[in-house]
């Protein structure tokens, strides 16, 4: 119907533009499950290894303005000493 779709078993209607919106805004929690945003403040909770640099991410390290991306890593930051970085929520903790 029109710009709406329709099932036909209950007559329920949508606007599957809306459906592709919500999906597409997936929430991205830390590791104590509250909600990080573009722009927030983390600090990695554990040592993180980085592959060709000779020392870890240490535990506390405090990481500024960090960006949300879809994907495996789905953080995205600049770590003073090792540079631009891609973290899992995971193992990181609002601050």
């Amino acid at each position: 119907m029109d710009h709406l779709m329709v099932c036909p078993e209950c007559g329920y209607e949508w606007n599957p533009d809306e459906v592709e919106a919500e999906e597409s805004s997936e929430i991205i929690k830390d590791s104590n499950g509250n909600e990080l945003q573009d722009g927030d403040t983390v600090v990695v909770i554990k040592d993180l290894p980085v592959k060709g640099a000779p020392k870890p991410i240490k535990a506390g390290t405090k990481v500024k303005n960090i960006r949300l991306t879809d994907g495996d890593h789905n953080i995205d930051c600049k770590i003073d000493g090792f540079g631009s970085m891609a973290l899992k929520s995971e193992f990181v903790r609002k601050a």
